[in-house]
């Protein structure tokens, strides 16, 4: 961001600031979002506006040449986010802001060919009639694979939140290739891998997922029970992170919400919105407290390998009891409910592996809950969960997530006063334990508008910098160019690498970002041009392409190598089930090539040495034109094939 767009800026004034979010907070308070916000403490005043520029954005002294990228340039870092409802994930640059890539996964894509190519309906799964099984889908969380603590750049892990899906990306490739359906659930919103193995400390790698389910059914759920509200439950998945097959679940009391995986391997944590697990809203906001859920893995896993399980359903998947009742004993307990304050959401770990900081939506404060405490609570050395929490701060009105920088800070979102706020671990534990002169709250930042998740480069992990915070905003109001009734959703990227945090730009989002992961770059590790080898069904010679006929079942193999396919035309009858088989023999980076069938719905990329395949029923006869829909040479135009389907 330059200091011309800086100063060109005009600042909003604080009264129609105010009057927006005063707007937004009265109609979430409506809802009952209100109960218990008066008693925050406005402890620290906001960052003060730069003379000239809007509230928080980046001083002119910055000139904005150190968060932008010169072009030729690359950027320092990858940010991943997941698209909500769109289905998909998004890859951008930070700091530029840029967007280079959406990678499908839960939606279809006409460019890609995702959910019209053989290869990716077998990823999506298909009903018996080929047709896939669902072409939809909600992404709320992703989180990367870890080696030793941080990062590995092998894989991505994303959440399906209507069809209780959990989809693996391969960070290489860029490309989804596993998705595993989860039984027993509805629901699904958080998901988070583990660090280490609970068990065998030489495993310093991922090898579980662990997933949360939201919403409560019967179980099973096959028609029966449905009116037994009180009979409904919720349940916690793990899934491995290699073969993608769900290992275990455990039921539980409540709900699950978002998740957080300790650095040990031994603790997963899930935070409960909705411990009174109500089917509608008053039931709902009933109780005084809800719950930060933790389960110890290695019990859990134990119980399984003795046998100590059931099954609901057609599900063959073992379910460990995980409810209160069933866990008196915290000696044995698969489960540590930790009471915290009312409606929270999201659970984060500090980088240093000893705090969990939680926030409730509907209390002023945000939670810190330590780590060994929690194991000591399993060891029978505690009276009581709640022993396990170490601070309380005073945050702000609607606190949601928190990040880290690596430095003892944290910085929590908070919904409805638009706001980041930073404030410091060490001050909160001070506070907590009585020292009235403790410094909580170190900052606080507007932002634009209604933060949901703020993440920080590298911040969920031990490598955590400190430089970046980015605020995924819901709501855009006057920050950008109208472009009707949907407006984007603002990223603002924030630097906080020194005492105050300053807004150094806002990229606008198509909707909906919901969390995000910053990565530095040599962490990535992409290929460029796929392995021939890694094809079984390549066409790897321009002799092996041609027409292939079993009875009404005709494989069409052809090669595109720029500017041709290898057939110029090839005829198939009426009521064929045609397969066609292409390979990208291209071994140029960037030399992707299209392919494209008029009116028979069949549009498709292949990348250099690459190949997919489409199956379709020729029920059209005539002349139909295929060509190249990816730009790829000088001749592009001219790339072309025909399919002539014989009455």
């Amino acid at each position: 961001m330059s200091q011309d767009h800086n100063q060109s800026l005009a600042p909003m004034p604080d009264t129609g600031r105010r009057r927006f979010l005063n707007t937004a907070a009265v109609s979430l308070a409506g809802a009952g979002l209100a109960v218990g916000l008066a008693a925050c403490k406005q402890d620290a005043t906001a960052t003060p506006a730069v003379a000239g520029a809007a509230p928080g954005a980046a001083p002119a002294a910055h000139g904005g040449s150190e968060y932008s990228v010169a072009p030729g340039q690359l950027d320092t870092y990858y940010m991943f986010s997941s698209a909500g409802h769109a289905g998909d994930v998004r890859v951008f640059g930070l700091p530029s802001g840029r967007e280079f890539k959406r990678i499908p996964v839960f939606n279809t894509d006409c460019m890609i060919g995702w959910g019209i190519t053989n290869e990716s309906k077998a990823i999506i799964g298909t009903n018996p009639d080929g047709t896939v099984k669902y072409n939809t889908g909600d992404t709320h969380h992703l989180h990367p694979s870890y080696t030793d603590g941080t990062y590995d750049g092998k894989y991505l892990f994303v959440n399906d939140k209507i069809n209780c899906r959990l989809a693996r990306v391969r960070l290489d490739t860029m490309e989804c290739d596993k998705i595993a359906q989860l039984p027993n659930i509805q629901g699904f919103h958080g998901t988070f891998p583990d660090k280490r193995d609970p068990v065998d400390s030489s495993i310093n790698h991922t090898t579980r997922v662990f997933c949360g389910a939201e919403f409560s059914v019967p179980l099973p759920n096959f028609g029966k029970g449905i009116d037994d509200v009180a009979a409904y439950r919720s349940l916690f998945t793990c899934v491995d992170a290699e073969s993608m097959e769900v290992r275990w679940q455990v039921l539980i009391d409540g709900n699950c919400e978002l998740v957080a995986t300790s650095y040990d391997g031994k603790l997963a944590a899930t935070t409960q919105y909705n411990t009174e697990m109500g089917t509608s809203f008053p039931d709902m906001m009933s109780a005084e407290w809800d719950s930060c859920l933790f389960f110890n893995i290695a019990r859990i896993e134990q119980a399984v390998k003795d046998g100590k399980v059931k099954t609901y359903g057609d599900s063959k998947v073992p379910v460990v009891d995980g409810t209160k009742a069933a866990n008196t004993d915290p000696k044995t307990a698969f489960t540590c409910y930790v009471p915290i304050p009312k409606n929270p959401h999201g659970v984060n770990i500090s980088p240093d592996g000893k705090y969990y900081a939680c926030a409730g939506k509907l209390s002023p404060s945000g939670s810190l809950i330590e780590h060994e405490k929690v194991l000591k609570w399993f060891e029978g050395e505690l009276k009581e969960p709640r022993e396990t929490v170490v601070a309380e701060p005073d945050l702000g009105l609607g606190p949601l997530h928190t990040a880290f920088d690596g430095r003892g800070n944290a910085y929590t979102t908070l919904f409805l006063d638009s706001q980041i706020v930073k404030w410091s671990i060490d001050g909160a534990i001070k506070a907590y334990q009585g020292d009235k002169n403790a410094t909580v709250v170190l900052d606080r930042l507007d932002v634009h508008y209604q933060p949901g998740h703020g993440f920080t480069s590298m911040g969920e992990t031990r490598e955590c910098d400190g430089k970046f915070l980015v605020s995924d905003n819901k709501f855009s109001k006057d920050r950008f160019l109208p472009v009707g009734p949907l407006h984007p959703e603002t990223s603002q990227l924030i630097d906080i690498s020194g005492d105050k945090m300053v807004i150094v730009h806002d990229n606008p989002v198509s909707s909906e970002p919901h969390d995000s992961i910053i990565i530095r770059r040599e962490i990535i590790r992409p290929v460029k041009i796929y392995n021939l080898d890694d094809f079984p069904n390549a066409v790897k010679e321009h002799k092996d392409s041609g027409v292939f006929r079993d009875g009404n079942k005709v494989t069409v193999k052809l090669i595109s190598q720029a500017p041709a396919f290898s057939l110029p035309e090839f005829r198939v009858k009426k009521g064929d089930e045609v397969t066609i088989v292409l390979t990208n023999l291209d071994k140029i980076e960037d030399l992707t090539h299209g392919f494209a069938i008029q009116r028979y719905n069949i549009n498709f990329i292949v990348n250099p040495q690459e190949t997919k395949s489409v199956t379709f029923k020729a029920d059209k006869a005539g002349v139909f034109w295929c060509y190249c829909t990816h730009f790829c040479h000088a001749m592009h135009m001219e790339m072309r094939s025909r399919m002539i389907v014989e009455a």
